[in-house]
């Protein structure tokens, strides 16, 4: 049997998965500013050529981190609606009990999305936009399942909802097990019900 080495290329992929899984736990952990290439290869046990072969940049390797962030919350947040069909206001509220057990989990540091747009205000970093183009696609889902609940007001309480989901994202960082998040899925219980609960009636019966 052969003691050769395979070529480098057979490695290749390879090594670009160790450096994608690296880079994706130094970042959530320290921040993606804080983490140099030196320090990613050498965790990776790769070398910087192979990590310039399959990533063009430190600021590409960023943005493909955070597309996985991306896949990750929307895991999350479609087996909450998997789980409750036909019941937008159920689905929101299992989500939001998702969101409570994993925001006092060791380790847990909120959102990767979230935490990468403060750190890179640039509108033209990669890394922003991803951060940007997934957030507004849950702003958008949370426009569609307020409608789907016959909301008054879908737009006010979607962004209600938001607010509350990036509130839990921050605080659980400040707070941990004791902090405020533990009232999010409360306050979403109460926002929906004010936003879709008939409005009282008259004296004559009408709504005012």
């Amino acid at each position: 049997m052969s003691n050769r080495k395979p070529p480098v290329e057979s490695q290749g992929p390879k090594a670009a998965e160790r450096i994608l899984s690296t880079a994706s736990e130094l970042f959530y952990r320290e921040g993606a500013r804080a983490i140099g290439v030196d320090q990613i290869v050498a965790r990776a046990g790769a070398t910087k050529p192979s990590l310039y072969r399959a990533f063009e940049s430190k600021d590409q390797l960023i943005a493909v981190y955070l597309q996985g962030e991306g896949e990750r919350f929307w895991t999350y947040f479609d087996a909450a609606v998997a789980a409750h069909p036909d019941d937008p206001k159920a689905q929101l509220l299992a989500y939001f009990d998702g969101l409570g057990r994993r925001a006092v989990e060791p380790g847990y540091r909120g959102c990767g999305l979230s935490n990468a747009a403060v750190e890179y205000p640039d509108p033209a970093h990669p890394g922003r936009q991803v951060a940007v183009e997934q957030k507004a696609r849950l702003r958008d889902r949370l426009r569609e399942l307020t409608r789907a609940m016959g909301a008054r007001k879908p737009k006010k309480l979607a962004d209600s909802l938001l607010l509350l989901i990036e509130g839990v994202f921050l605080t659980s960082q400040l707070f941990g097990a004791d902090g405020p998040a533990a009232a999010a899925r409360g306050a979403a219980e109460v926002l929906i019900d004010a936003h879709t609960r008939e409005p009282p009636k008259d004296a004559a019966g009408k709504a005012p």
